[in-house]
């Protein structure tokens, strides 16, 4: 299992990047330095909560979105998943 802030980082990054929002923009929006955002999201450093509610709101979403990352713990089983609904459906 990943670390928690890792998976944090990981969906964090996902929902920016699904709104088309740069690492940078988000980070200007924030008040953060892009490098602390970064660090967020490769799973080095951790966000306040403050941060975190920043976040959602800048990013449309509820914050306990940012904490559904159960699809991101084990990425290639979700690929096996995946294929194999697919197969079925083709049946």
């Amino acid at each position: 299992m990943e670390p928690i802030n890792r998976l944090l980082g990981l969906r964090l990054k996902e929902i920016r990047q699904n709104r088309k929002i740069s690492q940078e923009k988000l980070s200007e929006k924030l008040g953060v330095d892009p490098k602390y955002l970064s660090r967020i999201e490769v799973g080095k450093a951790t966000p306040s909560l403050d941060l975190l509610v920043k976040t959602a709101n800048l990013l449309g979403v509820e914050i306990k979105s940012l904490f559904e990352f159960s699809h991101l713990e084990n990425p290639r089983k979700k690929a096996q998943i995946e294929s194999m609904l697919v197969t079925i459906q083709h049946h």
